[in-house]
């Protein structure tokens, strides 16, 4: 398929529902992610949603897919994000302790390819499913730059974009008209957690503490992110 033959995201979508009538869908609980849900149901009869987790079992990150299963009457895979693998092998806020252990754990480096290799195998899929993934060309410049350079749909990686030409606008009256919400992530980050620095640890730590605590088992240095800045706020205008 060429990469500029879509004209717009219906088109796209259409294209792809005709040669199949399941898509699996990397749902990241955001607002791109749950729009392209919603539409992809206007094309596809099965959408099979994945969900990959930075630390695994979090309770505002476990209400939220409660929430939207319950909503679309979906389960949503949970599977670890590469990042999680790449963090630990590269001893991400980890003690001198831990960085022996995980040497002896030889933790393997995963991708997004294997990702959609292990949802083939585990699950009996199609060999030739695609991956629908919640990006749009209006959210950044750059990524406007990458659409322009490398299209919407990757026939190698067998990925595209079912709202890529969509606007803000258009979301916010598909999550009204949808009458859905967003989860607790953007009310403390404003957007979907996805990391272990100070930014997503604070509110955290402030609102969910049973799950900074399970943070804290994996990355057991990242302490230090709420240490540093309450030392330099606590010194700020003493020097």
């Amino acid at each position: 398929m060429s990469k500029n033959i879509f004209e717009n995201s219906g088109e796209l979508n259409k294209c792809l529902a005709g040669k199949s009538e399941t898509v699996l869908l990397s749902f990241s609980l955001g607002k791109e992610g749950t729009c392209s849900w919603l539409n992809l149901r206007k094309y596809f009869k099965k959408i099979i949603p994945y969900y990959l987790y930075t630390i695994p079992d979090l309770e505002f990150v476990n209400k939220s897919i409660d929430y939207y299963e319950q909503y679309f009457g979906t389960k949503i895979i949970q599977m670890p994000h590469p990042a999680l693998f790449r963090m630990l092998n590269n001893f991400v806020f980890q003690s001198p302790d831990n960085c022996k252990i995980l040497e002896e754990m030889q933790l393997p480096n995963i991708d997004y390819e294997d990702i959609r290799e292990n949802l083939i195998k585990d699950y009996g899929l199609d060999s030739e499913i695609y991956i629908a993934q919640g990006v749009r060309q209006d959210d950044s410049l750059q990524r406007r730059m990458s659409i322009k350079k490398y299209g919407v749909l990757n026939s190698r990686k067998h990925t595209f974009y079912p709202i890529f030409d969509w606007t803000k606008q258009q979301m916010l009256d598909c999550f009204q008209e949808n009458n859905i919400k967003l989860p607790v992530d953007y009310e403390m980050f404003g957007r979907t957690f996805d990391g272990v620095d100070y930014r997503f640890l604070k509110p955290i730590y402030d609102r969910y503490p049973a799950d900074y605590q399970r943070i804290i088992e994996f990355f057991p240095l990242a302490e230090l992110e709420l240490k540093r800045r309450e030392w330099r706020e606590s010194h700020v205008g003493k020097n």
